[in-house]
């Protein structure tokens, strides 16, 4: 048995990932590795270049072995990620909360405001709704990055989560606004619960579409 080559590890690792890209199951990619391994290892022993056997195309070289086993993709796993990310953002809120709060008696008791100083009211909505909206958007990011790291295609989702979350959720954000200015922002609890719901389902939509990007397939 030949002994493996740097060179042999690093193409079976680059594969490795293209097949993660791929969202084929881990089980699928531990046997599509063992076969190559078997290949490349023997073409080393015979006295031939490892990587002029993958060729140049390292991600179509992949996509044709798993096509050629008849392996598939993973599940998409949309209501885990949907609800890892719910979890997360939520919990990025509640600590986030209480750090303004603590933060905000440290700054209370730590400088005095000018008493002419009035700041508007649109900034004072943007900054909080903003601010709101980015620690959200973090906790999401995070959890579903760290809390289902394991999952195939997990980095992919998560990058496209940054990328998609900011503008849906400022598109949401606003929407709500909307809908609450148009009833003259009264506070009962069916328009509360109507605006949260449109704010939340910008969130679920967005990351939906992030792991669907991903994977590239349809529940």
């Amino acid at each position: 048995m030949s002994t493996p080559t740097p060179v042999v590890e690093n193409l079976l690792a680059a594969a490795d990932r293209e097949w993660r890209a791929l969202g084929i199951h881990r089980r699928d990619r531990v046997a599509l590795q063992a076969d190559l391994r078997a290949e490349l290892e023997a073409a080393s022993a015979d006295g031939l270049d490892p990587a002029e056997l993958v060729g140049p195309d390292l991600a179509g070289f992949a996509a044709r072995v798993a096509e050629e086993a008849r392996v598939g993709q993973a599940p998409p796993r949309y209501g885990q990620v949907l609800g890892v990310a719910t979890g997360g953002a939520l919990l990025a809120l509640v600590v986030g909360f209480l750090g303004v709060i603590g933060l905000h008696q440290i700054l209370v008791a730590a400088f005095d405001l000018p008493p002419g100083l009035r700041v508007p009211v649109w900034l004072a909505a943007g900054v909080f709704y903003g601010g709101v909206a980015a620690v959200a958007v973090a906790g999401a990011v995070l959890a579903v990055r760290f809390g289902l790291r394991d999952a195939p295609c997990i980095r992919h989702t998560a990058a496209r989560m940054a990328l998609l979350l900011p503008p849906a959720v400022a598109a949401s954000i606003g929407a709500a606004v909307a809908l609450g200015w148009s009833f003259d922002f009264p506070l009962t609890p069916l328009l509360i619960g109507a605006e949260a719901a449109v704010v939340l389902g910008g969130f679920l939509a967005a990351t939906a579409l992030a792991r669907r990007w991903s994977v590239g397939t349809v529940a």
